[in-house]
């Protein structure tokens, strides 16, 4: 009888052992995807911009420096330092929102620009683009928060060392710095 209860002990503890590893690979896949998704939508906004950039330069043929600044930007997004790490990538991110900042004040400038229907159809695609990124980062976010109170709490944290670490979150950069409007000189 004694045997039976020690069998169904160790049974349960492996079960239990299984399991909780298993729901620990489950979480760091589902991290690991949402990421995926960030960079993903980084590469599709980058990939839009040089349609963006060409359609106003055809209006505002003397904001050099300001094409200048989002080819910079958008080529620091989608760079392997920048796609490092969330950290790496808000700070890559924030740049480049305040190039684009600065690109559609210049846009704004140029009536007959906001009436092109190639440049409309671009900024809404755009528009879309940044909705998915939104929710790329609250989907990588919940994910690492998740994931971060499973690999703290006893007793999952004993499978640290199976290569379950803490995630960094993707947080905006100085919330100040962006939301300061774009100056523009003519």
């Amino acid at each position: 009888m004694e045997i039976w209860i020690a069998i169904g002990v160790v049974a349960l503890l492996g079960l239990w052992v299984w399991a909780t590893y298993n729901g620990l690979v489950t979480l760091n896949e589902r991290v690991n995807e949402a990421w995926s998704d960030i960079t993903v939508q980084l590469k599709r906004r980058a990939d839009l911009i040089p349609n963006i950039i060409e359609t106003v330069k055809g209006y505002a043929t003397h904001e050099k420096e300001v094409f200048e600044n989002v080819t910079k930007a958008r080529a620091a997004t989608v760079s392997p330092a920048a796609m490092a790490s969330p950290a790496a990538a808000a700070a890559a991110d924030a740049g480049f929102e305040g190039a684009l900042k600065t690109l559609f004040a210049v846009a704004e400038a140029y009536p007959q620009l906001q009436a092109n229907q190639n440049f409309l159809a671009l900024q809404a695609e755009l528009s879309d683009t940044e909705d998915k990124i939104m929710a790329s980062r609250r989907f990588y976010n919940g994910g690492a928060r998740e994931l971060n109170i499973k690999v703290k709490q006893f007793p999952q944290v004993i499978f640290g060392g199976f290569g379950f670490k803490p995630r960094e979150y993707f947080e905006v950069a100085d919330a100040a710095a962006i939301a300061e409007p774009p100056q523009v000189k003519f």
